[in-house]
């Protein structure tokens, strides 16, 4: 389901790929609260270059981990949007939610 890059400075990159939809959100939200309850991420970027398809479920585990991740103060960011991702994003207003990166080249300066 996602690959998890772990950078130095406490930063991590996960990247779902595939759907993210009813039918796999619950795992996909096991996975990322584990990510953003660990102590070794103190930064978490989500590299969605690889999700061709996101749903209302799959936007409520981004949204419910940014949340979490916020009350523990964590920088939670998302990344490589793809055109049709993007546009959900734009649709439903979460890119005025969510930092929006365009790729994880960033990470860098996402732990400064």
């Amino acid at each position: 389901m996602q690959n998890l890059v772990t950078f130095p400075q406490k930063s991590t990159v996960l990247q779902p790929c595939g759907s993210l939809c009813a039918a796999n959100a619950s795992k996909f939200q096991e996975q990322l609260n584990a990510a953003v309850l660990s102590d070794e991420h103190s930064c978490l970027l989500i590299d969605l270059a690889m999700v061709d398809f996101i749903d209302s479920a799959g936007l409520m585990v981004l949204i419910s981990a940014h949340k979490v991740a916020t009350g523990l103060n964590k920088r939670f960011s998302l990344c490589s949007l793809s055109k049709s991702t993007r546009m959900v994003l734009e649709l439903t207003q979460l890119d005025q939610v969510f930092e929006i990166l365009d790729s994880h080249t960033y990470v860098q300066e996402l732990a400064a």
